[in-house]
């Protein structure tokens, strides 16, 4: 499973979402209409799935679902 796969399962999952809606391009909050605790439910979701912890000062960085991946690509290739 690509880690976009497993970005937009957690967002299925976690936040109701259609996965037909999610693409690599889409912004969480202008495409994809999530919410300030949307976005802090999302994160905790991501960290427990992923077994990482993404830092509060990183969060204003994932905008959209490319960046998510790119994040945890990162986190998890260091």
């Amino acid at each position: 499973m690509t880690t976009f796969d497993n970005v937009k399962e957690i967002i299925v999952d976690t936040l109701s979402l259609d996965a037909n809606d999610i693409k690599l391009e889409s912004d969480l909050i202008n495409d994809l209409g999530i919410d300030s605790l949307d976005v802090m439910e999302l994160v905790m979701a991501i960290d427990e799935k992923c077994d990482i912890t993404i830092p509060d000062e990183e969060i204003p960085n994932l905008t959209t679902v490319q960046a998510i991946v790119n994040y945890i690509d990162s986190v998890k290739a260091a």
